[in-house]
């Protein structure tokens, strides 16, 4: 996979880590990325350290725009893209 490209949302460059290890090889982003990717909102302000608070409307557009739909959307959406790499 190709690196993630965060021109326009470089207040958000924190997650380039969490979010490229969970793309590419299925691991678990820590609670509050997962909740965004599971697109449950009430979890993901309860998980949200104060950065993550600010910028959640960044992360939920950059997550919309530039990481696979296949990847997020509900949560098994999220268990099913872990176990297909699990499997690769």
């Amino acid at each position: 996979m190709k690196k993630l490209d965060f021109t326009g949302f470089e207040k958000i460059e924190h997650l380039e880590g969490p979010l490229t290890r969970y793309l590419e090889h299925g691991l678990q982003p820590g609670s509050f990325l997962t909740a965004v990717l599971e697109n449950n909102l009430v979890e993901a302000v309860g998980k949200a350290d104060a950065v993550n608070k600010l910028y959640l409307t960044d992360i939920v557009m950059f997550i919309h725009n530039r990481i696979p739909s296949g990847s997020w959307g509900h949560k098994g959406v999220v268990e099913e893209w872990q176990e297909m790499l699990k499997g690769a």
